[in-house]
């Protein structure tokens, strides 16, 4: 979410005292409501630091002018919030993690009561720019964009968007986390070493979840998991996600309805098994990039696909 909507606040009490390391939130859309919260509550927005527009030169924020735009509050949020929450959590901010860089502005009706002070902080927005819950400070925290095993992703014309229900549409469901700290103590690892962890782990976790090694073939889905970059790294985050889903030629994702767990229905029907293997070998699961499974020995009757 690079582009999360200016909050519009109404400059009440707890907007013009709010100071860097407070917890907001707020209910209502225009969030007229906005109130101080414990940062340990769950909260919309955590204060890094406040901005004070009266105190720049020209008429673009004086006294009688105009209510700036949404675009422009962008450029304010990237000019003065971004390097202000850097500085705010020791220059440990993850670019791909969980975390936005968020600005609330006074709104219409504070601007024009001559309120011009900003506030730069932190939101966790969604893929549609809804904001989710924050629990507990983000200072300290680990920021890795990780959703609890049970999870299923949304999905938006094949590409994932935000959290919803399994019985609805969605891409993949979180299967398990992989905390990379342990075999990885040191700096960044690379993807093809990290690759070579996940991967067990992952298969772990996914057979666990789904209660047997077999599950995955036989609902046709494939197992896959995402990496830590650098910047990632140096800001403190740790964990990625095992997550199952099936993959579409064309890339993106087939639509899925409930629980790899249960009834899945891929496309809206049921997966149908690939044919049992001979002699009671089992083959592993395909892997994201993984050559294809070895075709089975001349002698094993050959079943063809059925359509669709």
């Amino acid at each position: 979410g690079q582009n999360p909507a200016a909050t519009g606040a109404v400059a009440g009490e707890a907007f013009g005292s709010a100071a860097q390391g407070d917890c907001l939130t707020w209910k209502k859309p225009d969030a007229s409501d906005l109130g101080k919260v414990d940062c340990a509550e769950p909260h919309l927005f955590e204060v890094a630091s406040e901005v004070d527009l009266s105190k720049y030169p020209g008429a673009e924020f004086g006294p009688g002018a105009k209510f700036p735009g949404v675009l422009r509050f962008s450029e304010l949020r990237d000019e003065h919030c971004a390097p202000a929450v850097n500085r705010y959590l020791g220059a440990k901010f993850d670019p791909n993690g969980k975390f936005d860089i968020g600005l609330i502005n006074p709104g219409e009706a504070g601007w024009a009561a001559g309120e011009r002070t900003l506030r730069c902080g932190l939101q966790y927005s969604g893929t549609t720019g809804a904001l989710m819950p924050i629990v507990g400070p983000v200072v300290g925290q680990d920021q890795s964009k990780v959703f609890d095993p049970g999870t299923c992703i949304g999905i938006n014309q094949n590409i994932p968007a935000d959290p919803v229900e399994c019985s609805q549409q969605h891409a993949f469901e979180v299967v398990g986390t992989v905390d990379l700290a342990v075999p990885f103590p040191g700096g960044p690892p690379s993807p093809e070493d990290q690759d070579k962890f996940i991967e067990g782990e992952c298969t772990k976790t996914s057979n666990a979840y789904l209660g047997s090694p077999d599950v995955l073939r036989n609902k046709t889905l494939t197992l896959f998991w995402d990496n830590l970059d650098a910047s990632s790294w140096l800001a403190g985050s740790r964990r990625i996600n095992c997550s199952v889903g099936k993959e579409v030629d064309t890339g993106g994702f087939a639509p899925l309805v409930n629980s790899a767990k249960g009834d899945i229905l891929i496309n809206g029907q049921p997966p149908v098994p690939p044919p049992a293997i001979p002699n009671g070998r089992s083959m592993p699961a395909p892997l994201p990039g993984a050559a294809p499974a070895p075709i089975p020995p001349a002698d094993a009757p050959v079943v063809p696909a059925p359509p669709g």
